[in-house]
């Protein structure tokens, strides 16, 4: 089998897993919350974090025992079989171009503290971000590695430098409403969005240079790192719940007038990249699913520096075929994030179900967990997991029908 490009450093790996769970909802999410689960908000994301930190060990160990650019998909069909494992990789090939569009859209409302556009003016520059992924794209994930580890940082730098400067100044938030279980839950529901990306990644442990050393912490660093990160932001942003971009509020209020460039900045670098890791991840899948024969053979191809160009092109086509779609219709951003996370929840559950068969025993207290991390995440979810669950019944379906005129093909 060809083998893909093996370029990725520790800790480039931990930009490429850090600057994808930031990604979009840096900024964003942590002012939504604050209307969900008011002054229950910082136990909210305390409970997250908590909550996602056997999930993301649970990946890096597959990660690093299993590299492949299939990531889920693998694993799965290592535990339970091959048609299992094309459903997996069927789902997150779909949803990709759903869940990127998203992010895409959630980027470009960092432009509104600093010019006033309509979704009309926007779509093109959206289009425009599209495009430019496949040149980014072109010669590897060296590169994007590299610059999304510089952004990590210096988005670090800057909420911690805001952090000082509160606690320095020591400003009195404006109260918040009460929270409520249901509440914190509404607020889960959304804010799982910031970790997805812990499953993104091991799509490209087959391009560490050494997956064995390196992944696990890549993985774990980065989300925790992550995880710290955005509590500092909800604090933050408690200092402006109602403002147009709280970060934005809270950057002048703390630091001067030059927030909305700063923030929308490092918001739409940020974003870019998470979308940037989703492209290539989903292309490197197409083109793993092709050599097992479920997608055409063409997506194949590789070109000289050894990246998948025409499965790239897929995807790239389909994430501009939802967004003009979600322009034509006028779709909220905030109901696709939750169709997404949806999907994601049960690629995580299936995926953990993969490694109780996959790993030692001694990660099984990590995959328990995990399992109840998913049903606590489905819960909050509600009927928004009613996408995954049709898209799931639609690909099982399938894959069944598929597979029984393979059995009755004479030869």
């Amino acid at each position: 089998m060809t083998r893909l490009n093996q370029t990725i450093t520790r800790w480039q790996g931990m930009g490429l897993m850090a600057t994808t769970l930031l990604g979009t909802g840096v900024f964003i999410l942590p002012q939504h919350t604050l209307g969900s689960a008011g002054d229950k908000t910082l136990w909210t994301w305390g409970l997250l974090i908590v909550a996602v930190l056997p999930l993301a060990l649970v990946f890096a160990e597959l990660g690093r025992r299993f590299p492949s650019a299939a990531g889920p998909a693998f694993f799965v069909q290592r535990a339970f079989g091959q048609r299992y494992g094309h459903v997996v990789g069927l789902m997150f090939l779909l949803v990709v171009p759903l869940g990127a569009p998203a992010a895409l859209i959630m980027t470009f409302e960092f432009l509104r503290p600093l010019v006033a556009l309509s979704p009309s003016q926007q779509l093109p520059g959206q289009v425009l971000v599209i495009a430019g992924l496949y040149w980014l794209n072109w010669r590897g994930l060296q590169l994007s590695g590299q610059v999304q580890l510089i952004l990590t940082l210096t988005i670090v730098a800057v909420v911690g430098v805001m952090l000082l400067a509160f606690l320095w100044q020591a400003p009195v938030p404006p109260p918040l409403p009460p929270g409520s279980v249901n509440g914190m839950l509404g607020a889960i529901g959304l804010a799982i969005w910031s970790f997805l990306g812990i499953e993104a990644i091991t799509h490209l442990s087959a391009e560490f240079r050494d997956a064995q050393r390196d992944f696990i912490p890549a993985v774990l660093g980065g989300t925790v790192l992550v995880g710290l990160v955005y509590l500092a932001c909800t604090w933050l942003s408690m200092l402006a719940p109602d403002a147009e971009l709280a970060m934005v509020s809270a950057y002048e209020q703390l630091l001067g007038g030059s927030g909305r460039w700063v923030i929308a900045v490092l918001g739409i670098g940020s974003g870019i990249a998470t979308v940037n890791v989703y492209m290539a991840s989903a292309a490197r899948l197409a083109w793993s699913l092709s050599q097992d024969g479920v997608l055409p053979a063409r997506l194949q191809y590789l070109n000289r520096h050894q990246v998948p160009v025409v499965a790239l092109l897929l995807v790239l086509g389909l994430a501009l075929l939802v967004i003009l779609l979600a322009h034509w219709a006028g779709q909220d951003f905030i109901v696709m994030v939750r169709w997404t996370n949806g999907v994601f929840v049960l690629i995580y559950t299936l995926s953990m179900l993969a490694a109780w068969r996959l790993v030692r025993r001694r990660f099984r207290p990590a995959i328990v967990i995990g399992l109840l991390v998913c049903g606590l995440f489905a819960w909050s979810l509600g009927t928004d997991m009613a996408y995954a669950i049709g898209l799931v019944l639609i690909l099982g379906v399938w894959q069944v029908s598929t597979g029984r005129r393979r059995t009755a093909m004479p030869g």
